[in-house]
């Protein structure tokens, strides 16, 4: 499972806030820290497919000692930085022909991939 840190609110530093008060715990779910072992195989799956799905997503979460969404999440996560790079490189090269990029080309490529968003289970 995920692991989750201790209440969030009502033993946090500061003092009580008041719509807080009678609220139930929040938990706050550890942020996940990969060994150089799993990034690296994680990299390797995503050169040969930026998406992985099934069978082949429980196999590498085994073999990796990982949770299935732990390995989906990655995916997804990379995905994003992938295109952000390619649009990165992208603007770069028109940049050297003087061509200015319309900065709305961002939000229209983003809406387009909305199953990529990344949504914390609890």
């Amino acid at each position: 499972g995920l692991e989750l840190s201790h209440c969030v609110g009502a033993n946090s530093l500061g003092p009580a806030l008041p719509w807080r008060s009678g609220a139930p715990c929040k938990m706050k779910r550890v942020r996940t820290v990969f060994k150089p072992e799993q990034l690296e195989r994680l990299e390797q799956e995503f050169l040969k497919q930026q998406y992985m799905v099934g069978t082949e997503r429980v196999d590498l979460a085994a073999t990796l000692h990982l949770t299935e969404t732990q390995v989906k999440v990655w995916f997804q996560n990379r995905r994003i930085k992938w295109r952000k790079q390619s649009m990165e490189q992208k603007a770069a090269k028109l940049s050297q022909f003087g061509v200015i990029q319309p900065a709305t080309a961002d939000s229209t490529d983003i809406k387009d991939h909305e199953e990529d968003t990344v949504d914390v289970e609890l």
